[in-house]
């Protein structure tokens, strides 16, 4: 790396501040971002050269346990940008924001979420859950408020009444996820990320994500699956 790559300048900095105030940022928003803090201070500009741009800034995060993590969003497979505290886990981050009983309810959410066929819950069985907490047991008109300030900070997203982990919430707690529910929780076939939203072989029950079965069957009029090459038998999206 080049004395002149690794400097971080102003642009870097409104950057960084900009993705600080959003949390999460999809990749037209960051490409935006980027040309115009280059513009803004004066720095050279490059429009290919946003992952360069984003890992200085990452090299000047790195004492301070923060990163600046990329991933793709599980609906349509657009890139994210999403700004991660490395130093301490998410849920002890979340522990901050919310009372122990909200906090129990996101965690037997997100049992719900993991441990479903296809990565969604519904608001009947989460609210279900809401009388059942060992903390401190909540009516159903709170629970519904608690649902809508996760879906608002981003944590879950919810579909017609279905709920499923937002795209930050999956980015930043990926490992997490992949250690606290070792047997449950699934990566990719094809992207090797975790794979909350996905379609599953009947057959021999590898996961893939809804945009990952789209490129891996794009041109298959038969579709089979690339691990077993059994026939497969989900709608394709």
């Amino acid at each position: 790396e080049t004395a002149m790559a690794a400097q971080m300048t102003d642009a870097h900095r409104r950057f960084l501040q900009v993705l600080m105030s959003h949390g999460i940022m999809e990749g037209s928003e960051a490409r935006k971002l980027h040309r115009r803090c280059c513009e803004i201070h004066k720095v050279y500009y490059a429009h290919d050269k946003l992952d360069d741009f984003v890992s200085t800034i990452n090299s000047h995060l790195q004492p301070l346990f923060m990163q600046i993590r990329k991933g793709l969003s599980e609906g349509d497979g657009r890139a994210h940008y999403v700004l991660v505290n490395l130093a301490e886990t998410e849920i002890t981050k979340m522990a901050s924001d919310y009372t122990e009983n909200e906090l129990e309810l996101f965690r037997k959410t997100m049992d719900l979420i993991i441990s479903s066929e296809n990565g969604f819950a519904s608001s009947t069985d989460i609210l279900n859950l809401a009388d059942q907490l060992k903390t401190k047991k909540m009516k159903k008109k709170e629970a519904e408020q608690v649902l809508k300030v996760f879906v608002e900070d981003k944590w879950l997203s919810e579909r017609n009444g279905e709920y499923t982990l937002h795209t930050r919430c999956i980015i930043e707690m990926e490992q997490y996820i992949l250690s606290n529910y070792q047997d449950m929780a699934r990566k990719c076939y094809i992207c090797h990320s975790l794979a909350i939203q996905s379609q599953v072989c009947d057959s021999c029950g590898i996961r893939m994500h809804l945009p990952c079965v789209r490129k891996c069957f794009r041109a298959q009029t038969d579709p089979r699956c690339p691990h077993c090459n059994d026939c497969w038998s989900c709608d394709i999206p």
